[in-house]
């Protein structure tokens, strides 16, 4: 599964972890992705959407 939201196109974003020691090491952050069904037009279609997409309302839920 593609981690990228269809509506707004957040996707995964790199960087470093940081100890106390301040080593660094590259690690990702991921977005929280969910498969939901929606209405396109008179159909049903299945988007996947970031759950702060959700949370706003930018999609109607079937």
């Amino acid at each position: 599964m593609a981690r990228r939201c269809d509506i707004c196109g957040k996707g995964t974003v790199t960087g470093n972890k940081i100890s106390h020691a301040h080593n660094k090491t590259r690690r990702e952050w991921k977005p929280h992705i969910v498969k939901i069904q929606t209405l396109d037009g008179a159909r049903k279609k299945t988007i996947s959407i970031c759950t702060r997409c959700l949370k706003r309302g930018k999609v109607v839920k079937v």
